[in-house]
């Protein structure tokens, strides 16, 4: 038995591999992998029973993605759109109201509210909703940033990053900061421990034992963090921890520490000690 001639499909190299792409991706939906599995089939002369056994597919629904790819191409195996309410807005009447959103404000308010936004643009609360929800719109948030007046930004930002990405051979990369002005905190009672339909409990007041600093050195590759406490964090208890890592951390590799601009990680003393331990690299974070 051979395939009817109106029913052979004849495929470019182009066409085949981008039906078996769609077919091979995860992320290509499931029906639109399987409609390209029944053109890849056809087009390898396997007979409609067999393709209907191996995919589970009735015969009309095999001819109706076959003949959708025979006069669409790949567009005709994309779901048909599905039966519900028109839409009310058209494409210009959703850009209008997209550059509405984004480059307008409303009277006597600082931001636009979607209950606002409808009012002024004549459309329902639902339908200014998804627009925003859609458009990932959300002028009631704002987020602060700053630029860096750093002349070396360009320079620092590859350096680390590089770093992170493509770490020197025979080298270890450590992120380096510290913590500083942590209140240490004691409890006038015990604390409660947990139970069973109640949670723990800890007293409302506490007794001050001044505040302490953490150092810590974090090795990004496998998560393992290298840390000194101490009550200060001058020149000389970094370079106490810079002498810490360098006892921890293997002999034979370099170390290339990112550390940011204060100026306890750039006094004379830490110069002179990196000099003489050349091994260990500093990577200063732009300003």
């Amino acid at each position: 038995m051979h395939l009817r001639e109106d029913a052979r499909i004849e495929l470019s190299e182009e066409q085949r591999a981008e039906l078996e792409k769609a077919a091979r991706l995860r992320r290509t939906p499931q029906a639109v992998a399987q409609r390209a599995r029944i053109v890849l089939m056809t087009a390898d002369g396997v007979l409609p029973g067999a393709i209907g056994e191996q995919l589970g597919l009735s015969q009309p629904t095999i001819r109706k993605w076959r003949n959708r790819y025979t006069e669409q191409g790949f567009t005709g195996l994309r779901s048909e759109p599905r039966p519900g309410r028109p839409r009310t807005l058209d494409d210009q009447r959703v850009a209008d109201l997209l550059n509405q959103a984004l480059q307008t404000r409303p009277l006597k308010q600082t931001h636009w509210s979607v209950r606002s936004f409808a009012a002024e643009a004549k459309i329902s609360k639902d339908m200014a909703h998804r627009l925003f929800r859609a458009a990932s719109i959300s002028p009631h948030r704002s987020r602060s940033f700053k630029l860096s007046n750093d002349p070396a930004f360009v320079e620092k930002v590859r350096d680390i990053t590089g770093l992170y990405l493509n770490p020197p051979d025979h080298a270890l990369v450590l992120c380096v900061d510290e913590k500083s002005q942590i209140q240490a905190l004691e409890r006038t009672q015990p604390v409660l421990p947990m139970g069973l339909s109640y949670v723990e409990g800890i007293t409302h007041d506490y007794v001050r034992h001044g505040t302490t600093t953490l150092f810590a050195a974090l090795d990004v590759a496998n998560g393992q963090v290298i840390s000194r406490v101490r009550a200060q964090h001058r020149h000389q208890e970094f370079l106490d921890f810079l002498r810490q890592i360098d006892k921890q951390t293997p002999p034979e590799l370099d170390l290339h520490l990112i550390v940011d601009n204060y100026v306890t990680h750039k006094h004379a003393k830490v110069k002179a000690w990196l000099t003489r331990n050349p091994r260990v690299h500093l990577h200063f974070t732009p300003t």
